[in-house]
């Protein structure tokens, strides 16, 4: 999966913006923070849910059942909105 082209991503240092372009079914921007970003980071490249989680596994020090959580639920809003290619 990654993120579809009809998303730009922009990043600052403490958060992650996604910005619905062209044909995506969304219309809006969606605004999250630093995990956000790195999230976003990651699906710039086609990569696996599980490769997802152990690559933000490997960044931050928290639970591995809360990061598995976290990455669930924002995928699935990013699908909600058309942000995914799968």
């Amino acid at each position: 999966m990654k993120l579809s082209q009809d998303f730009v991503m922009f990043n600052t240092d403490d958060e992650g913006m996604l910005v619905a372009v062209g044909g995506a079914p969304f219309s809006g921007m969606v605004r999250g923070n630093g995990v956000f970003r790195d999230l976003l980071d990651l699906l710039s490249e086609e990569i696996t849910e599980a490769d997802l989680i152990a690559a933000m596994t490997a960044r931050y020090n928290a639970p591995e059942e809360r990061i598995v959580r976290d990455v669930k639920s924002a995928l699935e809003q990013l699908r909600e909105i058309g942000a995914l290619v799968e």
